[in-house]
């Protein structure tokens, strides 16, 4: 397990996802190793170009990428390549001034050691005591067929005067070959800067211009086993395709990115105890890097209010008075006349009358009598 593994494991006091997956380094570091280095296409070009470079010691060289694509790995992979009569310098720092950056240069070299800096007898040299002292030891190991070669990193951050100083200082020898190689590394915005007046001197002398690109998705697939096999970790884990699907999207196929992805996504897979990454693992790092907008927050629900209820019944109530009593009124009302058919007036019914107490006829005085007829008895 690597260093800061066991340092987040003795920090927490719990077991980190390397202890649980049994890597020997930490797969997905954010420290630019060159062991972790995937030769992309675009990075084994730009890392065999700036090898030819060096070697061939005729002109300045540029190596622009976006951020977080592996410039800086790119460079130490290239200072660590170097033969013995060579002498690399990786500086990280672009906002340091020309005596910081020789005295920095000459830590590096060798020519100075770390207690001139601490008794501050480097601190005390003026600017031509170091820059001589730098011409000289390059013309040494010039004479025994070596070179030092410079590595300013984030170079679009250097003052012109710096980077003119830088300059001077790798002017050719007597046999037309530089005694300090420089490479500049920077974001595409240096390029546009060499062009400016001020840095025309430098930018002339560029021989060598590489760029790194974002990962395809193919690449980032292989870029994320690479990894994993050169941790050497003793139980399986493995990333799935809609997983790695997930990783191509949200980091750009930009490699830092997709280091913090995977990262986070197997600190969660371990506390899952889960050896195959998905994309839900994918995704809650993703939250927690801030790629993706958190999960919404539930409202805690509101307490109710009937009263609320017993005017919204009342109100419907009136709407179905309102809507069902024209029909209610329809129902009741009789039926038209259909055509072609006389009218009929009903005539109510009669006033029911007592029967009279006795059937005895009077006949009227006024009646006369009348005869029987003669075939009557």
């Amino acid at each position: 397990m690597s260093e800061s593994a066991s340092g987040r494991a003795a920090a927490t006091g719990a077991q980190t996802y390397e202890d649980y997956y049994g890597f020997a380094h930490s797969p997905f570091t954010p420290a630019p190793d060159p062991q972790f280095l995937y030769l992309s296409p675009t990075h084994d070009e730009a890392l065999n170009r700036l090898r030819h470079t060096v070697a061939a010691r005729d002109g300045f060289a540029v190596l622009t990428g976006e951020a977080g694509t592996g410039k800086t790995t790119i460079a130490r992979t290239l200072v660590a390549t170097l033969d013995r009569a060579s002498f690399g310098s990786l500086i990280l720092n672009p906002f340091l001034s020309i005596d910081e950056l020789v005295r920095e240069v000459l830590l590096d070299f060798g020519v100075m050691s770390k207690d001139d800096v601490r008794s501050g007898r480097a601190s005390a040299a003026t600017r031509d005591e170091l820059v001589g002292t730098l011409r000289a030891f390059l013309s040494s190991v010039a004479s025994i067929g070596g070179h030092g070669v410079l590595i300013l990193d984030e170079a679009q951050h250097l003052p012109p005067d710096v980077l003119d100083h830088v300059r001077r200082i790798a002017a050719m020898d007597e046999a037309g070959r530089r005694a300090l190689q420089v490479v500049l590394l920077g974001e595409p915005p240096l390029l546009a800067a060499l062009e400016t007046p001020d840095l025309q001197p430098f930018g002339g002398r560029v021989s060598v211009r590489a760029r790194l690109t974002p990962l395809s998705r193919p690449e980032t697939e292989a870029y994320i086993a690479h990894r994993v096999s050169v941790a050497r970790g003793t139980t399986a884990v493995s990333f799935d395709g809609d997983a790695i699907d997930e990783i191509h999207l949200l980091s750009g196929g930009v490699p830092r990115v997709v280091n913090q992805l995977c990262d986070r996504a197997l600190v969660l897979s371990a506390r899952d105890r889960v050896h195959d990454v998905g994309t839900d693992a994918i995704r809650r790092g993703a939250r927690a890097l801030d790629l993706l907008p958190a999960d919404p927050v539930p409202e805690p629900p509101r307490p109710r209010k009937r009263w609320r209820w017993m005017f919204l019944v009342s109100l419907l109530g009136v709407g179905v008075f309102l809507v069902f009593a024209p029909l209610v009124d329809w129902i009741d009302a009789p039926p038209p006349d259909l055509p072609g058919i006389p009218h009929v007036a009903v005539q109510p019914a009669a006033e029911a009358r007592p029967i009279p107490p006795t059937l005895e006829y009077a006949r009227p005085a006024s009646t006369p009598f009348l005869p029987l007829p003669a075939f009557l008895p």
